[in-house]
């Protein structure tokens, strides 16, 4: 019994002191207020229950001093020298957009190539319609590659790439075709899940790639068609690919695309959930605090649990590293306690887990790593007090967390560990229950049941199990806290886009998805807002607009509960406010 009380007080002084200390923000206090600034709206969105609706905001030293209306706000006013800010009087204030998963290095890497994907992207090098199937791929493919044959300016030993190619829609365009096309062109199809990779004989013969370097990826490299994999991909293609491509300038223009996306989105805020994805983290980690240096946003850093697997790094000396790198964190770009682990394959290639009945055409998922070393990992950072974030696709992946958090708990029993199921493919009611008895929460991609449901259904699932992919509204009914994200590039970095997607729940092709699963406005904006936080465990200093949190705005130009849902990812966005302050979209 004794023993009893001493660990309950234990757990309750533990908690105490997280919830005191965890992400809060000492804001100025009235001995430090110089001046106020009081920014003046049409309506203030503030996504705090307490108050939901404001008028005007007084701000101090890049903080939240208080909230309400010009009125409201004497007391303040009448005590300090006071500058006031119409420039917003005609649009809606929000919170600063949140995206807790995002991977800076991807778009800095591919928005260098042309996409071709199925649905449309604009981005800032360009806008490329999408192709739905395979004649308008392999024109547009033709087309690209004609371009890159006939830049005078373009090193020939360095393959084409393009960006966004999808089987599903696409059809059988591996080796084979594009040796037949392209016999003497090296051309890479970086896929539309980026876990994939296809190269033609010329491509393979430029990066130097041969048949017994494959030998030990059998299940994730098909040397017949050119297509890499997985571990496939990041152990044999992308280490002969990125010295090619990746050059400390063209990463550079590559992050000012990051950053220009951001604004663009209205995120003040995002977490890159994979540091080390090229093999590299503090080179990584450098390249990313120089772009974000003068960008109106801040980024959290997570640690990748395959990145210490390639580099035979044991999870002990892991823990070392990551402590290292947080010792060096800023307040634009930190590692703040953060560690992600990789269950099941990429959702857009079909290599999540899924439990019975499984794929219809009776293809397997894979695992990212073997379950047990997942757990001695995540067991070294559990105990550390790291919140872990579990890459989870499949409803046999879900199953295997669920197991794997629970085993945790047993060892040490943890409050407010928050662990994330991060993606959210598909689950089943009854293991969102488990899940939130355990007190985990869910990061969901909405963009998936867009643009994947009416293929998984009609290919992979079927129409019961396709229909109800990223099962939000789920989530709400077990209890759990739900952030959407983007995971971009598998969504546009926009996060109206993600709740667009989340309200209507409408496919690329205009069919309907489970209405069940559908999120109200209300429920889709706390997800890119004050949820978006929680999952960072930020929730004290963004999210929402309140006194004493962090002056993070985004300026828009309608309101998105008053617009149709179906025009809600086509509100402008003017630009953001970010710690105090303002910062204009440019044209």
């Amino acid at each position: 019994m004794k023993i009893f009380i001493r660990t309950l007080f234990l757990m309750i002084g533990t908690l105490c002191s997280y919830l005191s200390s965890a992400n809060g923000q000492e804001g100025p206090q009235t001995d430090k207020i110089k001046e106020l600034t009081i920014y003046v709206a049409r309506k203030v969105i503030t996504m705090d229950e307490a108050q939901p609706v404001a008028e005007a905001i007084a701000v101090a030293n890049g903080t939240i001093v208080s909230v309400g209306t010009l009125d409201s706000l004497k007391p303040w006013t009448s005590q300090f020298k006071t500058t006031i800010d119409r420039t917003f009087e005609k649009k809606i204030l929000m919170p600063g957009f949140i995206d807790p998963h995002v991977h800076p290095s991807l778009p800095a890497i591919l928005t260098q190539f042309p996409f071709i994907a199925p649905d449309d992207w604009d981005i800032p090098t360009g806008k490329y319609p999408g192709a739905k199937n395979q004649e308008d791929y392999i024109a547009a493919l033709k087309n690209q590659v004609a371009r890159y044959k006939n830049n005078s300016k373009q090193d020939k030993s360095v393959p084409f790439v393009s960006w966004g190619f999808h089987q599903l829609w696409h059809g059988e365009v591996y080796r084979p075709k594009l040796d037949a096309l392209f016999p003497d062109t090296p051309v890479v199809l970086w896929h539309r899940s980026f876990h994939e990779l296809i190269a033609n004989t010329a491509a393979i013969k430029v990066l130097k790639i041969n048949e017994a370097e494959t030998r030990n990826y059998e299940h994730e490299i098909d040397w017949q068609k050119g297509q890499f994999t997985e571990f496939g991909a990041k152990v044999v293609f992308l280490p002969k690919l990125m010295p090619k491509i990746l050059t400390p300038e063209s990463y550079a223009a590559g992050m000012e695309n990051f950053v220009e996306m951001l604004h663009k989105g209205g995120i003040t805020s995002a977490m890159d959930m994979g540091i080390g994805i090229f093999g590299d983290p503090s080179a990584e980690i450098a390249m990313v605090n120089k772009a974000m240096a003068d960008a109106p946003a801040r980024i959290v850093l997570t640690p990748l649990i395959t990145d210490f697997i390639t580099r035979k790094v044991s999870p002990e000396n892991a823990l070392k590293q990551v402590k290292k790198w947080e010792s060096e964190s800023n307040s634009k770009v930190m590692l703040d306690g953060h560690f992600k682990l990789m269950m099941d394959g990429a959702a857009f290639s079909g290599l999540g887990q899924m439990g019975f009945p499984g794929y219809i055409d009776g293809h397997k998922g894979v695992w990212m790593s073997p379950l047990e070393t997942t757990y001695q990992y995540a067991r070294v950072f559990w105990n550390e007090g790291y919140q872990l974030h579990a890459h989870t696709n499949g409803d046999k992946s879900t199953s295997e967390l669920i197991k794997l958090v629970a085993r945790l708990q047993k060892q040490k029993t943890r409050l407010e560990h928050r662990t994330l199921l991060e993606h959210f493919l598909y689950a089943t009611e009854d293991q969102m229950h488990q899940m939130a008895a355990l007190g985990m929460g869910v990061s969901a991609n909405p963009y998936y049941q867009y643009i994947l449901a009416d293929m998984y259904a009609e290919n992979w699932l079927g129409e019961d199990r396709g229909r109800n992919m990223s099962p939000l509204a789920g989530v709400g009914r077990s209890g759990m806290r739900l952030a959407l994200h983007s995971d971009a590039p598998m969504a546009p970095l926009s996060p109206l886009t993600l709740v667009w997607a989340a309200v209507n729940r409408i496919t690329i092709n205009g069919n309907q998805n489970a209405k069940t699963q559908a999120l109200s406005v209300e429920e889709a904006l706390k997800a890119v807002t004050i949820n978006a936080a929680w999952a960072m465990r930020k929730e004290n200093s963004i999210g929402s607009i309140r006194a004493g949190k962090k002056a993070d705005f985004v300026v828009l130009e309608q309101d998105p509960y008053k617009v149709s849902k179906k025009k809600i990812k086509d509100i402008s966005i003017w630009g953001t406010v970010y710690e105090g302050k303002v910062y204009p979209v440019k044209p």
